[in-house]
């Protein structure tokens, strides 16, 4: 815990300071320890602005965390001396205020899950159920190793996606940095050239050559009008519920990107369902959970279906599911056919790999047919420049 002190030296000089101690008397004994006398101690609120000036806690972050946790738990480490243990070998502001408020909690009796609940940006639904569960049932070391997993398969997938994405971005960036490049300084003086040689360049080279023109004039405010747009777009996607709803609405109906983006949600929503049923969590909490995650708006709204209207009148999960025509025929057969069979979680986990490895397939082949278009996308904007600007360089040869 961090505490804030006021202390006296021998001089009289008042020094003011922070200390991470488990107890107020150990921050009293410290301050005897150096001969000063203390004027005011007070027990401080974790810092959480740190998280956001220094970067929240990321996936490698949790990462190491779950895996370290279960690993000290296996080797009969209490859980108490495994988080000091980690206190002392962090040095991230984020996470070493983490650790130190999940050290006061289990100092005062609370229960684990606690401080992961209170950080819902970092810490998934998913997540802090699972924790919640397995403290119930004395489970934490498997729980955690399972987490662990997750996680690594979340950061491979997102690693993925980042790299299918590189080749296409750079593409952007350069045909932009191009366009840019032309529009502001090469256009308008050839624009000029024309214009005090008297050519009437054709009705094209006009609009491409005006345009040229008007981007150059204006490009700060363009940009700044850019800029704004942009930003204000990301926050309303990142922030507000409309903004989430109309991009995840533009997702859905682009013909590419459609495909994969159900994919990603039936991903989550096989392996949250499948691994809090395996930590023994009710059903209707795990598909509550599920509900949460899926980060569909179509999908959730047909989980809470399932919960509400389907399992809390009685329904079977698989006559639950068979209900919802938002999802693909063949997961609510599998989910009928498992719950039969009594292992659901095992199928439902199958069933997450599955999509985990065709989500994968599809960005690959997305990525491919992106990058030809984006090629002749410039290619095209290259040549409309080029010819815009040839035409009435050839009127001007001729009219020699």
């Amino acid at each position: 815990m961090l505490f804030h002190y006021v202390a006296a030296d021998s001089s009289g000089k008042m020094i003011e300071g922070e200390l991470d101690a488990d107890t107020l008397n150990d921050t009293l004994r410290f301050l005897a320890g150096k001969e000063l006398r203390p004027v005011s101690v007070k027990a401080l609120a974790k810092a959480k602005s740190g998280w956001s000036l220094f970067g929240g806690i990321n996936t490698e972050d949790k990462v190491f965390l779950t895996k370290y946790i279960a690993l000290m738990l296996r080797v009969g480490t209490d859980l108490l001396s495994a988080i000091n243990i980690l206190i002392a070998d962090f040095d991230k502001p984020a996470v070493r205020n983490f650790l130190l408020e999940i050290r006061d909690d289990l100092g005062r009796g609370q229960p684990f899950y606690m401080p992961f609940s209170r950080h819902p940006r970092d810490f998934s639904p998913t997540f802090i159920n699972l924790v919640k569960a397995a403290e119930s049932s004395g489970n934490l070391e498997k729980t955690f190793n399972d987490l662990s997993v997750m996680l690594e398969q979340e950061a491979e997938l997102r690693s993925q996606v980042r790299s299918a994405m590189v080749y296409p971005i750079v593409l952007v960036c350069v045909a932009s940095a191009i366009l840019v490049f032309l529009t502001t300084f090469a256009l308008p003086q050839l624009a000029n050239v024309f214009t005090n040689s008297g050519v009437n360049p054709p009705f094209f080279s006009q609009v491409v050559l005006g345009t040229g023109i008007f981007i150059g004039a204006n490009i700060v405010p363009i940009f700044l009008i850019l800029a704004a747009l942009i930003g204000g777009t990301v926050w309303a996607v990142r922030k507000t519920e409309p903004g989430r709803r109309a991009f995840q609405t533009a997702l859905g109906r682009t013909p590419v990107i459609r495909g994969i983006y159900r994919d990603l949600a039936i991903q989550r929503m096989a392996s949250t369902i499948s691994s809090l049923m395996k930590a023994g969590l009710p059903i209707m909490q795990t598909i509550t959970v599920a509900a949460e995650t899926v980060g569909l708006r179509e999908y959730k709204d047909a989980l809470v279906r399932i919960a509400n209207d389907g399992l809390a009148k009685g329904l079977t999960i698989g006559e639950a599911f068979r209900r919802e025509s938002a999802f693909p025929k063949m997961i609510a057969n599998l989910v009928a056919v498992s719950e039969k069979a009594g292992h659901i979680d095992e199928v439902l986990g199958t069933v997450a790999q599955f999509y985990t490895s065709t989500v994968d397939a599809k960005i690959k082949a997305a990525v491919s047919l992106l990058e030809p278009v984006l090629l002749l996308v410039m290619g095209v904007m290259v040549a409309v420049i080029a010819l815009s600007v040839i035409v009435p360089i050839y009127q001007l040869t001729t009219s020699f």
